[in-house]
């Protein structure tokens, strides 16, 4: 049996979001599938994903997130702010 690695709970969700690279970049669609105090768990159809972005949850609220694992079009992210 796996261990459970994670500091605090995790929510089952399926929430619409946006992702952020950085300046220079537009924000790309993507779908929370997870979420918890510490991170989330993201579904996104691009290839690329930098070290460090911003996940925008609504106009007024955002993460700054550290990618944490990838697996094809699903990765982890673990809340840096």
């Amino acid at each position: 049996m796996l261990a459970n690695r994670r500091r605090s709970e995790r929510r089952v969700c399926t929430r619409l979001a946006k992702i952020h690279f950085g300046a220079g970049s537009l924000p790309r669609d993507c779908t929370i599938t997870d979420i918890s105090d510490g991170g989330v768990k993201v579904v996104a159809e691009f290839i690329e994903v930098p070290p460090q972005f911003t996940i925008i949850f609504a106009p007024d609220y955002s993460r700054q997130c550290r990618l944490r694992w990838r697996i094809g079009c699903e990765f982890g992210a673990e809340f840096t702010d």
